[in-house]
């Protein structure tokens, strides 16, 4: 883990200016319009921001450039698979295999539920694809710090989902994250 503040910022500017994420912003935003996919109402992009906004706080936590790439990537495609009939070659001929993996890993099962679409093998495709715990914790803070500076009833269903989404994903390395999460999910009733 890094903790010199000029060598994870040099490292980040190489990240934020990748072709790879720039071009995996590009094409979430323009699938995202194309099949009018909002998020409460605005546009898809708002979400997606905030995803890699929270991936860029806790850079630090991933070990190399390489991965940083990738993981800032993966966080503006993780939901075209699911919400914009993309497929894992849509995404893997776009940006290659490592984020289509993870954008293919953060994809819901089938389901009538919540909990059946976010059911023990979706959990498994998560925590056997490299960094993709490390994009689904970024969804999560993003997710439940919209609902909360909106009143979302949402921020409920994260608050009782946090005991067996920690219990599947929760990790060593991401604990700045979970405990984030912890801390953003107090005093939800």
């Amino acid at each position: 883990m890094m903790s010199n503040p000029t060598i994870v910022n040099t490292m980040l500017a190489a990240a934020f200016s990748s072709e790879l994420v720039s071009n995996a912003r590009y094409y979430a935003v323009k699938v995202h319009e194309a099949t009018n996919h909002k998020y409460d109402g605005k546009p898809y992009e708002v979400h997606l921001q905030m995803v890699y906004d929270f991936a860029c706080k806790y850079v630090h936590l991933l070990p190399n450039n390489s991965a940083i790439s990738e993981a800032l990537a993966a966080c503006w495609v993780h939901d075209v698979i699911e919400d914009c009939r993309q497929t894992y070659n849509d995404v893997k001929d776009v940006l290659g295999e490592k984020v289509a993996d993870i954008a293919y890993a953060l994809t819901n099962e089938k389901g009538k539920t919540r909990k059946e679409r976010a059911n023990d093998k979706y959990y498994e495709g998560i925590r056997n694809t490299a960094f993709a715990v490390y994009v689904k914790v970024c969804d999560r803070l993003a997710n439940v710090k919209y609902s909360k500076e909106t009143g979302s009833k949402m921020v409920e269903a994260y608050r009782k989902e946090n005991d067996e989404f920690k219990k599947q994903l929760w990790s060593l390395r991401y604990k700045e994250m979970f405990d984030e999460l912890d801390e953003c999910l107090q005093g939800c009733s």
